[in-house]
């Protein structure tokens, strides 16, 4: 894809919009964009970012969102096409757009997941399945420690996270958190709840700093919640549609949630859009009111365009064998690199497909190479569960040419740490 920027974005905002973000936005927030250089991003195309002082940096960040990287031709060209017809319904008469992605959504979850229903951010998702679970008389909520399913009030009862949750409480009742990887642990809390328990659970816990699980505990998890009558809620907001390397984490062992959640790259980095998808029988007290759990922009036409599109653009251009290939190649790549620059200082590299995560032994070291790194031209990301963990989220998209970028800048910024 090529680009042609306007000459103004190139213009040297850096100073002024950090005094706008104090001003109208937070003091906080502007702090940040100065300790990561004070640069500002204007423009995008592919896995790269353009920046106001003329920089280009390889976008291995977004927290999971840009799979396919920055302004993909095939969902622009469905974005733009809905903007130019229909980009916002009444939400009284019917309306294709969301039909069709919700078909097409279905076309590639677990065979079983029929139903859908769509929303903006992946913690409203969350909220949807944690109504779905109450309305089916599931009130007590399960979930992992360090696990993350967003911070909107019932979402962040399920993410255990003290610095999250303190200024907020309380928060819902009857939340338990039990240790992630831990059956025995998890069949202990379900066996004090029979038939009135919802859990919910990441195949890969993207925020405690990359904990990919023992073999089988997805399988674990599905047969404790048959046996306890539970409602299993697989959250797929970062791990799925191909960000591990298959279409779903449940895909890695053979597993059908009651509900799946989707989210990030569903977006198609251009429309914020996420997802509650869920089986015929889970779904059933949403399917008789369509009152009971409504949003003005739930599945409205411009983001059902970017979702049909993502989709599209996976398939087309085979990005999950891609990050499948991708991902060995990386992790293989950057623990070589991380122990013969740092030695000690890793403890290890970890992560499955275009999810990966360098934990190390010293404190601060995974800020310092963060920031290293922005100043060598590639974005990563901090883990916000796990201060010794720097996670690397890179698009399916990157080329030879890319990962070589991608690597150097590595090693450079692994060096420049402990120098």
């Amino acid at each position: 894809m090529s680009t042609s920027f306007p000459d103004a974005l190139a213009a040297p905002v850096a100073d002024d919009l950090v005094g706008r973000y104090r001003r109208f936005l937070s003091k906080g927030r502007a702090s940040l964009g100065e300790m990561f250089g004070g640069d500002v991003e204007v423009a995008a195309e592919g896995p790269w970012i353009h920046t106001a002082a003329g920089r280009r940096i390889l976008n291995c960040g977004g927290y999971g969102v840009f799979l396919m990287g920055a302004r993909h031709p095939r969902v622009v060209a469905e974005v733009t096409r809905q903007l130019n017809t229909n980009p916002v319904a009444t939400r009284l008469l019917l309306e294709p757009a969301v039909v069709d992605a919700a078909e097409a959504l279905v076309e590639i979850v677990p065979s079983g997941l029929r139903k859908v229903h769509f929303a903006g951010a992946g913690t409203e998702a969350v909220e949807a399945a944690i109504k779905l679970a109450r309305a089916q008389g599931k009130h007590h909520l399960i979930s992992m420690e360090l696990g993350y399913h967003g911070k909107t009030m019932g979402a962040l009862s399920l993410t255990a996270k003290d610095v999250f949750q303190q200024p907020f409480r309380p928060l819902l009742p009857q939340v338990s958190h039990v240790p992630y990887g831990d059956a025995a642990a998890l069949e202990r809390e379900l066996s004090r709840h029979p038939g009135e328990a919802c859990v919910i659970v990441e195949p890969v816990q993207g925020e405690a700093g990359v904990i990919v699980p023992p073999e089988g505990y997805l399988r674990d998890v599905a047969r404790l919640c048959r046996q306890y009558q539970a409602l299993f809620v697989l959250d797929e907001i970062q791990t799925g549609l191909g960000r591990l390397g298959t279409w779903w984490g449940a895909d890695r062992e053979g597993v059908l949630p009651d509900v799946l959640l989707v989210g990030k790259g569903l977006a198609g980095g251009v429309v914020p859009v996420s997802a509650m998808v869920a089986t015929p029988e889970a779904f059933r007290p949403f399917d008789k009111d369509p009152f009971i759990h409504t949003s003005t922009f739930s599945g409205n036409p411009l983001a059902m365009a970017a979702a049909r599109g993502a989709i599209a653009a996976i398939k087309e251009d085979s990005l999950v064998e891609r990050a499948a290939e991708l991902g060995e190649l990386l992790l293989t790549e950057l623990e070589r690199i991380a122990r013969k620059r740092l030695g000690g200082r890793l403890r290890e590299v970890r992560g499955a497909g275009l999810l990966i995560g360098l934990e190390f032994t010293v404190p601060g070291l995974a800020g310092e190479l963060l920031l290293e790194l922005i100043g060598a031209g590639v974005l990563a990301n901090h883990s916000l569960n796990s201060s010794t963990v720097m996670r690397l989220t890179p698009p399916a998209v990157l080329t030879g040419t890319d990962v070589q970028f991608l690597l150097d800048a590595f090693e450079r910024a692994a060096h420049a740490v402990v120098s």
